[in-house]
């Protein structure tokens, strides 16, 4: 018997995960998809407190963000690494004063170390406003971190499977009754087949599909009226700027949308958006009005125009916000609530709401709110614990950088790089016996090699081209079709190749 059953592969449930199986839990982890597969693959990729939300007054969110962007910033400095913001004045919109008042508590509320203050910007003394239309001469730089949201959660995953924990992917939760004291769940299985599980108690990280999951175990109070779904769709174009700061531009709407250098600054990445959902959870796309809403707003400040045309990709996400009643979707609390809905001895707890940047937290409250009921060994460690490949010493990668360039002088700059910020130290493990290129095995386009594939299928969940190329890297952008058909044509034949071994 398990002692934590989570069903969703997520950050919240990959985090979950990790910190209860570093306390000695026995866990099994169930996701339906891919980890990362859908909302916690769609974010802006930033590790940030939420200026905005200084607006709606959500003082406690901003900190407790504020404070777990540094603790992060030292888990995993090779995905997560700091950026400077420039917000533009909009003469037309909020007054130059209560910016400069909302980011001097955005500098003082999180404790920060780490990072630079905010700083006033001109067009005289920066050279930031260059690609901003003239209209635009004064501004602030401010910090917050990116994170390669999906390689997050992947980590998440690695780490607790490595303290004991069970993680299966492609298993969706079928059905869940209540046994007295425990819960029987049925997990199907990618090829239709059955198992059944027991588990002391249960924690629903289903993210969209929170509610359906609360009302398949059928327990008291469904989530339904409780989440909100909403859509934040995404753009990609090729670059917009050569800067490597990035921008956040002020929508007549009260939104704020983010144009941020992507891919080495070979794209701009432009979000997001926020809409109410009704649809398929398993559907969701940037529809053409969000396009041309992104388009149009990145017009009002960016001298170069652009239109759908020059969009090279898309990519959207549905977060289950918990409903308190706000008016519009942009204005829906972010922080996260955690329910318990159980009927007895047996704790169900359900996730609803939270940012990518405050999962830490969460899977720490989430642990405490299934006490008494389930002993929790141990006391809370994550804070102070690397994910893999992030034991960089003082959290310094362009020093580790150095040492791979010295490591591996014969790899192809771009490709070491890529590989450095992607794996970091684990990147030894993956070159582990390579003297050359030709030791990495076949080449599959954009620096791609069959020792990485190796090493993400074994390692790190993968089993598709999508895993590979989406969520794990995003080669997707820098294969041709051709080589992208090359790398699906070759994982068929291995997964049908294994098939037989087993059948075997």
């Amino acid at each position: 018997m398990y002692d934590i059953l989570i069903i969703g592969g997520g950050i919240n449930g990959a985090g979950i995960a990790r910190d209860a199986a570093g306390r000695g839990l026995n866990v099994l982890l169930c996701e339906k998809d891919d980890l990362a597969s859908h909302t916690s693959s769609a974010s802006t990729k930033l590790i940030h407190g939420g200026l905005r939300y200084l607006e709606h007054y959500d003082f406690a969110l901003v900190r407790k963000a504020l404070k777990e962007r540094e603790v992060l910033l030292r888990a995993a400095p090779h995905i997560i690494w700091p950026l400077r913001f420039v917000l533009p004045h909009h003469k037309e919109l909020r007054p130059s004063w209560l910016i400069r008042l909302g980011l001097f508590l955005y500098d003082h509320l999180g404790g920060r170390k780490l990072l630079p203050a905010t700083k006033t910007r001109t067009r005289t003394n920066s050279e930031v406003f260059a690609p901003l239309k003239p209209e635009f001469t004064k501004g602030f730089e401010y910090s917050d971190c990116w994170v390669e949201d999906a390689r997050l959660v992947v980590l998440n995953a690695m780490d607790a499977k490595q303290l004991g924990a069970t993680i299966m992917t492609r298993t969706e939760c079928t059905a869940i009754q209540q046994n007295g004291d425990h819960w029987t769940a049925t997990l199907r299985e990618e090829d239709g087949s059955d198992i059944q599980v027991e588990a002391k108690a249960i924690i629903n990280a289903a993210g969209p599909w929170v509610d359906q999951i609360a009302s398949t175990a059928q327990v008291k109070a469904s989530n339904a009226r409780q989440v909100r779904l909403v859509k934040g769709s995404h753009i990609i174009v090729p670059k917009l700027f050569d800067d490597e700061r990035c921008f956040i531009f002020q929508a007549g709407d009260g939104r704020v949308v983010f144009a941020i250098p992507y891919e080495d600054g070979r794209f701009t990445l432009i979000g997001t958006t926020d809409l109410s959902f009704e649809g398929d959870l398993n559907q969701v796309q940037a529809s053409s009005e969000e396009v041309e809403y992104l388009c149009d707003l990145a017009n009002q400040y960016f001298e170069k125009r652009i239109s759908a045309a020059d969009v090279v990709s898309t990519y959207s996400g549905v977060r289950p916000l918990f409903e308190d009643q706000a008016e519009d979707a942009s204005s829906v609390t972010r922080d996260y609530v955690l329910k318990r809905q159980d009927q007895g001895d047996a704790p169900f707890l359900s996730v609803i709401g939270g940012k990518i940047t405050t999962y830490r937290k969460l899977a720490e409250d989430a642990l405490k709110a299934l006490q008494p009921d389930l002993t929790v060994p141990g006391t809370e460690w994550t804070a102070a614990a690397p994910l893999p490949g992030g034991d960089i010493p003082d959290a310094d990668f362009a020093a580790f950088a150095r040492q791979c360039t010295e490591a591996y002088p014969w790899l192809a700059a771009a490709t070491r790089e890529r590989l450095a910020r992607t794996y970091g130290t684990c990147i030894h493990t993956l070159l582990a016996g390579a003297n050359s290129e030709s030791d990495l095995g076949a080449a599959y386009g954009g620096g791609l090699y069959q020792c990485e594939i190796d090493y993400l299928l074994e390692q790190e969940f993968a089993r598709t081209a999508e895993d590979i190329l989406w969520r794990r890297t995003k080669l997707g952008l820098h294969l041709t079709d051709a080589e992208i058909a090359g790398l699906r044509t070759h994982l068929q034949a291995r997964h049908v190749a294994s098939s037989a071994r087993i059948e075997t």
